[in-house]
């Protein structure tokens, strides 16, 4: 085994007498330290590999960091600046703090030093201190450092509370121990005493301003193991806030101070060994401070942790489930804590609204109607600790009375429901009283996300809902989701909550308004709770979910007609935004075919209501003004049909009311000159674009005409989004698409979106929606400039797109080469009375759209629409085509050969499908999300 301390003994013993220079000493030190650092790092990997010990690792690694310190302050002192004879004022410690000092570190860990005085720097305390940092530096270690005397530490700790808290955390390494132990009690004396209050407030409002920088859920799929909430930092900061009020200098002694049982400590060192397990593996398989858990390296540290695929789920699934897991317990220790402050009056007690807008005094209630529970400085708490076993119900009526009376949980209340989670049996899950409270929490017009969050925090929702519990801390291993599966339903229902409330009106205009007409408003929230929950299993999982959905509604006290619909709605949950997204909506058949599988208004509303809330709890940014434009128009379009009304003229209705909008918009427009512009666009493009977008086309195209030009194009920024917008006006070509995603494509850029049209006059007017490259505007305004700068060199003939492509050769990212997307290509003639549906789906990258594009004009198929949409990682792109003479491509051939040349361009996707072992799935059609 690996002894660091040998190694160094020798090193510093063959040091030559000569190196008594700082530039000589550190010729012949640093290399050799170099080699033992790297040595103590793969033996401390290897230990982490055989004994799985994440803790462990951590401390050997500051172990070894300890005696480098100590062999450069030895090498430093001896060698160049011996001094037998030290007066006072020469007096040094050498002293570990912040993450340092708790003595654990990664690999790729600051080293945190301070250099203790007596009272002031001397020439040959600088000249140490200068001497170690230079070897330090020079070792390309990460250093934080301060030369400070023991007078100068406490007046910088009572003016900060970042370098109070490092001070807090104070080891001594070498050197003068009176000095450090002068620090420490002057410490504990003078700035502890009397501040644990302050303190802990400072610290608490800190933890919240990191966790708003990081991401406020613990359940991000990409979390950072350091800074997230429910990461290290979240159990640094409660080591440090009972270290400071309890006074303990160790963590095994918050037992005996009361803060944890023996149990719950155990689960502190369990979520402690954890963390450092999976941030050591993070630093070892980046070779450099990693911290955040992305995507790309989620497999490696799953491999590494040892987990492979079982039970549907993925190795990568099962570690990241693992790690939600401990991020919840870490949140429980933290209700813990906060609960025995507040006992402590250490820390003031919360008072938090959850209701936006609302204000309503807390205080004012002194009984509520449950003779088990009480009003606890405004929070729900029991009487009495037999209260659930006495009465199991108890376990849904505490959150019940929470809800309805606008109330927090007292911590000590959902700490016993924790620790009472075996009466949650199948008794209890039958009984009719219990689920009448669960469906009451889950219809609230309260705050039900909050009353159902407090459940599944607790372990409650999981065991009540078995199912559910299957999808807790469950991720879903994609670039589309931001959450867990269990964060996801609950933010829908939250969303759908809002939307009901009224607080989404200007955002949501159509479901604001349908909501208030809907019927079954208990079986659209069952619905919302259960239509993902039989993700992870071998089978479709809306078509699982019906079924589970089917078992659930007689419990949950639905009727039989309000349990069909449930099961319908989780079964077809898709459907609506697959149809709206890659569909063309002006298509008779399309609307024929969806309203075919709807069947009745009430379902269309219900569908409608639950496809906005499911893609805006996806997660930031998802949802877009063009995808509720799509929406919008598929309801309508189907609304009609189902009502039995005429749709031509309830188009021409819509489009009228439509242009109206628009001409109030354009006030110095001429009749005449807005009457012509309104006849170039079709019923599709008044339907299927957003409002801002009718005017931004209209002035762009009034500024074309009147410049007199034939083509043009622009560019605008969308930083809500993180795309950009290129618009291109020109005669309409076969080989227009291939040209302006060619151009896209040289320039290494994700075409995300798409919205093509052609006017009646035979001119094209497409808006192509790439990522996002630069920070800043000006940076991408530029890059945007050269896209379409070629493209309209390309349409003027003066350069080849196929040999600017050529010329490029665009990677793809690495978040990409992640991913395994099995390639697929449907064609289909029965989706459409005038042209042929390609449907293609594989793994997204820059150029794609590109190659498709280019594969079809090879094939002689003028594409008449086109819809792109990506989800994450998978491209689902949607090609409306017909062959030369405008007819449908049907003959078996043909269609063999678009299949053909699809496929080649998904050539090097299908090799790495194989080399995985994963060739059957290149056949296997990929699941669909909202």
């Amino acid at each position: 085994m690996f002894d660091p301390a040998t190694a160094l003994d020798r090193i510093l013993d063959s040091l030559d007498k000569d190196a008594r220079e700082p530039t000589k000493l550190r010729a012949a030190l640093v290399p050799a330290l170099r080699q033992v650092i790297e040595d103590g790092h793969r033996a401390a990997e290897a230990q982490l590999l055989k004994h799985r010990d994440g803790l462990r690792c951590a401390q050997n690694i500051s172990r070894l960091t300890d005696a480098v310190v100590r062999a450069i302050h030895d090498a430093v002192v001896w060698r160049l600046y011996p001094n037998d004879n030290p007066t006072t004022g020469e007096q040094l410690a050498v002293v570990a703090t912040g993450g340092y000092g708790r003595g654990t570190m990664a690999p790729g860990s600051d080293i945190d030093l301070l250099f203790l005085l007596p009272y002031k720097q001397t020439a040959w305390s600088e000249s140490v201190v200068e001497a170690m940092l230079y070897v330090l530096w020079d070792l390309k270690l990460k250093v934080g450092h301060a030369t400070r005397s023991v007078e100068e530490c406490l007046r910088e700790a009572r003016a900060d509370m970042t370098i109070r808290t490092a001070l807090l955390e104070a080891r001594f390494l070498f050197g003068s121990r009176t000095l450090f132990e002068e620090l420490v009690t002057r410490f504990d004396g003078e700035l502890v005493v009397g501040s644990s209050a302050e303190f802990v407030e400072a610290k608490l409002r800190e933890r919240d301003t990191r966790i708003a920088k990081v991401g406020t859920s613990r359940y991000l799929v990409e979390p950072n193991v350091k800074d997230g909430k429910g990461g290290l930092r979240d159990l640094n900061t409660l080591f440090w806030i009972a270290k400071y009020t309890y006074r303990v200098r160790d963590q095994m002694e918050l037992i005996g101070a009361g803060l944890f049982t023996a149990e719950e400590y155990r689960l502190f060192e369990r979520c402690e060994e954890f963390l450092w397990r999976v941030r050591c593996h993070m630093h070892f398989a980046t070779k450099r401070a990693e911290e955040r858990l992305s995507f790309g390296l989620q497999p490696r540290i799953a491999e590494r942790f040892g987990y492979e695929a079982r039970a549907g789920l993925s190795g990568v699934e099962r570690f990241m489930k693992a790690y939600f897991r401990v991020a919840k317990d870490v949140g429980d220790l933290t209700a813990i804590v906060s609960a025995e402050l507040e006992a402590r009056h250490a820390k003031r007690t919360p008072v938090l609204d959850r209701w936006i807008g609302r204000f309503r005094d807390r205080f004012r209630a002194t009984a509520i109607e449950a003779e088990d529970f009480w009003i606890d400085h405004g929070r729900v708490n029991l009487r009495a600790e037999d209260a659930f076993e006495r009465d199991p119900v108890n376990l849904l009526r505490l959150f019940w009375l929470a809800d309805r009376h606008n109330l927090a949980i007292h911590p000590d209340a959902k700490r016993l429901a924790s620790r009472s989670l075996r009466l949650v049996n199948p008794s209890l899950r039958g009984d009719p009283e219990a689920n009448r409270l669960f469906i009451e929490i889950l219809t609230s017009r309260n705050a039900p996300e909050e009353a159902l969050r407090d459940m599944n925090e607790a372990g409650v929702l999981g065991r009540f809902v078995p199912d559910f519990g299957r999808v807790v801390a469950m991720m879903q291993f994609n670039m589309y989701h931001h959450y867990t599966v269990d964060e996801h339903l609950l933010r829908t229902v939250g969303i759908l909550a809002a939307i009901e409330a009224g607080r989404f009106d200007d955002g949501y205009p159509l479901v604001s308004r349908l909501i208030q007409t809907i019927h079954n408003r208990t079986a659209l929230y069952v619905a919302i709770l259960l239509h993902d929950i039989a993700k992870g299993r071998p089978e479709d999982h809306s078509t699982a979910g019906a079924a589970i959905a089917r078992k659930l509604g007689p419990r949950f006290g639905l009727s039989q007609a309000e349990t069909e619909t449930v099961a319908w709605l989780v079964e077809h949950h898709l459907l609506m935004s697959m149809t709206a997204q890659s569909r063309d909506l002006s298509d008779a058949k399309t609307i024929e075919r969806f309203a075919a599988t709807v069947q009745s208004l009430e379902r269309l509303k219900l569908l409608t209501i639950l496809t906005v809330a499911d893609i805006s709890a996806v997660g930031p940014g998802v949802w877009t003004a063009w995808k509720g434009t799509l929406i919008r128009t598929l309801y309508d379009e189907t609304e009609v049909h189902l009502s039995g009304g005429h749709s031509e003229i309830a188009r021409t209705d819509r489009v009228r009311l439509i242009q109206m909008s628009l001409r109030e918009q354009l006030p110095d427009w001429p009749a005449e000159a807005f009457d012509a512009y309104a006849a170039r666009h079709n019923q599709a493009y008044w339907l299927k674009v957003d409002r801002a977008r009718h005017v931004k086309n209209a002035i762009f195209l009034r500024t074309v005409h009147e410049e007199g030009r034939a083509a043009a194009t622009d560019v605008a920024l969308d930083p809500v989004r993180g795309v950009t917008e290129i618009t291109v006006y020109s005669p309409d070509h076969p080989r227009l698409l291939a040209i302006v995603t060619g151009a896209c494509a040289a320039a290494g850029a994700n075409i995300v979106d798409a919205q093509i049209f052609t006017t009646t006059d035979g001119f094209a007017l497409d808006s192509i929606f790439i990522s996002r490259a630069f920070e800043r505007d000006e940076d991408e305004t530029r890059r945007a400039r050269r896209i379409t700068a070629a493209i309209e060199r390309a349409l003027k003939g003066e350069i080849r797109i196929a040999d600017l492509v050529a010329d490029k050769h665009p990677q793809p990212s690495a978040r990409a080469k992640t991913f395994l997307v099995p390639p697929d290509v449907a064609i289909d003639n029965a989706l459409s009375s005038r042209e042929t549906v390609v449907e293609v789906t594989g793994l997204d990258r820059p150029g794609l759209l590109y190659e498709l594009t280019t594969a079809f004009g090879r094939l002689s198929l003028n594409i008449t629409s086109a819809h792109v949409a990506t989800f994450g990682e998978r491209a689902v792109d949607v090609f409306y085509v017909t062959d030369l003479t405008g007819t449908r491509v049907t003959q078996p051939d043909r269609q063999a050969a678009i299949r053909t040349a699809v496929m080649e361009v998904f050539a090097g996707d299908v090799a790495a499908l194989k080399a995985e072992g994963l060739e059957a799935l290149v056949a296997a059609p990929p699941p669909r999300e909202a």
